[in-house]
């Protein structure tokens, strides 16, 4: 393994987290947070050092001890590393994503860390409790160590890490929420491939468990460009392999199961039995694809061990570096195996799956597929009667702009306070701390509540057996039990169908990608109420901007924008998710309140505006692609 900038050899994986920043809506559980900071320091003893704290010097006599074995007396050194600042540091709607290379140059991940620290109030994270986790991808292990070496040299108190480095995105959020943590750092690059060619990402979470807001990460964005020295302590590598606790003077890691916090609380948010019954049943089946990503950690003790579930029901269930070779985004192009088993002779009822940080969830009945925006539009017309969770009803409802009007309809029906915002779920945050939002969920296969703040594949699946389970409890075996299909073909006469897709041009060349959305708002500029796109009248065409109801920040320029006066929509978008170029997606919707057509196939429905869609944008002309990577 090759020597980090830094000058240590790091051999684990880890995620940190830290404290709400100030003058934002995560503010106000700052106060509450630091005073439970000493009663966090009595629930877990440190060994004192007698002589305190110099964080002008280079270095003092502590005494390091382990769990594991007996205390040693050894030199903490605290250092500070000169350096400068690098390029393309600008954080996204999801974090700090690159292709792995990029973070291996020297001083790059060290310096965004720092950065971070630079860009939080000291009482936002000195002496406090952080959470690091990770969906284990490569460089994760070596990215761990540095990351828990900085926060010791900037002063924190507290690292909760997860066995081996492991953490899913919404364990994380669980595990910050819980143990009343300042925050943490996900290592990540989500559904993006793995391996040393490929993407790494970093992602920091604060206090109430959600993503930094940009008034964070744009103040860490200018941080980096100013950054001259970096703060670490020199302390060995920790061992990420075994649950304990290894104490250096007033700064502790302590490695915990990823796992039983979040499974605590899914217990909590589902009945658990009437899960069971649906998974010990002779006449149901079920398989899970963890895409050989970080749910493969969860899976058996969460849908084996607990729930009963058959072990031959994990598919791909072994976490790895480089997700088996393979892209852990789970849909229809890349969980290709999934599908085809789905979609194949006898295949089981339910089919799932969840991405490489566990955050994301597809969901397939027997050769059916449900679109995430009908998938959270269905969970929350059952929500009150089949999760306890919410056995008095949601709170309010909200989605992504992209993502269909499925969900509109239903909010609609129950009476239900609803938002539209942009992408990304720290604008879900905001409203699930104001108490105004229950349930939500984007079209990028990203669905979840108000139990955490992140969204989680697993709790996607679990409500969708709690579903399946309620629909089917009164059923003998042998009888024939109401499936996948049918639950959302129901549904569909109930509400109406929104025929929706999107087309992902990937790692499309960014000055073209850019050069056709500067094209599109022109043409916004002079469209007017009334034009015509072959058979569709426009109603408004904008470019989407976004007023936060609770704090009254503003997010404009997240996604291009026409809506003709039939409901129907087209809306086009720069991806913020990819670690190289620009990802172009094109969003697709029309809606049919005809029962008699809804059995068509999508693509064939929304033929007609997918062509007005791509000639309008001249996507061809601007990115010279002739198809998409991903039709979903």
């Amino acid at each position: 393994m090759a020597t980090s900038s830094l000058g240590f050899r790091p051999s684990f994986s880890v995620p940190l987290p830290t404290r709400p920043p100030p003058g934002t809506a995560a503010a106000r559980g700052s106060a509450a947070a630091a005073a439970l900071r000493p009663r966090l320091l009595l629930l877990t003893p440190l060994c004192c050092s007698t002589t305190p704290r110099n964080r002008g010097s280079l270095g003092f006599l502590v005494r390091a001890s382990s769990s594991s074995g007996p205390s040693t007396a050894e030199a903490l050194k605290f250092k500070s590393i000169p350096t400068k600042p690098v390029e393309g540091q600008k954080t996204g709607t999801s974090g700090l994503r690159k292709k792995v290379k990029v973070f291996q140059q020297e001083n790059y991940l060290a310096n965004w860390i720092q950065a971070l620290f630079n860009s939080l109030p000291p009482e936002d994270y000195k002496d406090g409790l952080l959470v690091l986790g990770g969906d284990g991808r490569y460089f994760n292990r070596e990215a761990a160590q540095i990351i828990i070496k900085i926060a010791a040299g900037n002063g924190v108190g507290k690292i909760l890490v997860g066995r081996d480095g492991l953490m899913s995105t919404p364990a994380v959020s669980a595990v910050i929420r819980k143990r009343k943590a300042n925050g943490g750092f996900i290592m990540s690059a989500s559904h993006n491939p793995g391996g040393p060619d490929y993407d790494w990402g970093i992602k920091f979470n604060y206090s109430s468990g959600q993503p930094a807001p940009e008034s964070i990460t744009n103040e860490i964005y200018g941080n980096t460009l100013s950054i001259s020295e970096i703060k670490i302590a020199d302390i060995p590598d920790i061992d990420l392999s075994s649950l304990g606790v290894t104490t250096y003077g007033n700064f502790t890691v302590e490695v915990i199961d990823p796992v039983s916090d979040y499974q605590e609380l899914l217990e909590c948010v589902f009945d658990f039995q009437l899960i069971n019954d649906l998974l010990s049943r002779p006449d149901f089946r079920f398989i899970f694809d963890a895409m050989h990503a970080v749910t493969g950690a969860y899976a058996k003790p969460i849908f084996v061990d607990k729930l009963g579930a058959n072990l031959k029901c994990i598919l791909n269930g072994v976490p790895l570096e480089d997700f088996g070779h393979g892209h852990p985004d789970p849909n229809l192009t890349y969980a290709k195996e999934l599908v085809s088993i789905m979609y194949g002779k006898d295949a089981p009822d339910v089919g799932a799956a969840s991405d490489g940080d566990g955050d994301r969830n597809m969901i397939l009945g027997r050769n059916f597929f449900v679109t995430p925006s009908d998938s959270v539009a269905i969970i929350v017309a059952y929500a009150q009667a089949a999760i306890p969770y919410f056995r008095d009803g949601p709170k309010g409802l909200a989605r992504s702009m992209p993502t269909s009007g499925a969900l509109d309809r239903v909010a609609e029906k129950l009476n239900l306070p609803f938002f539209e915002v942009p992408t990304g779920w720290k604008f879900f945050g905001n409203l699930m701390d104001a108490g105004k939002l229950s349930i939500c969920g984007e079209e990028s296969f990203g669905t979840g509540s108000d139990h955490i703040r992140e969204k989680d594949g697993i709790w996607a699946v679990l409500a969708w057996l709690s579903i399946i389970a309620y629909r089917n409890k009164d059923k003998k075996v042998g009888e024939k039990l109401v499936s996948v299909a049918d639950i959302a073909k129901e549904h569909w006469a109930t509400y109406g169908r929104n025929f929706f897709s999107r087309y992902d041009y990937e790692e499309c060349e960014s000055a073209g990608a850019n050069q056709m959305m500067e094209h599109l708002r022109d043409l916004i500029s002079k469209s007017k109420p009334g034009d015509k796109h072959g058979n569709y009248t426009l109603k408004f065409a904008d470019d989407f901007s976004y007023t936060d109801p609770v704090d009254g920040s503003v997010a404009a320029k997240q996604g291009l924008r026409f809506v003709f006066t039939d409901g129907s929509r087209i809306i086009y978008r720069l991806s913020g998710t990819g670690s190289a170029g620009a990802t172009v997606r094109v969003y697709i919707e029309q809606f049919e309140p005809d029962v008699s057509k809804h059995d068509m196939d999508a693509q064939t429905a929304l033929k007609p505006l997918i062509d007005i869609a791509l000639s309008v944008a001249k996507l061809k002309d601007f990115t010279g692609r002739e198809k998409p990577t991903v039709i979903t």
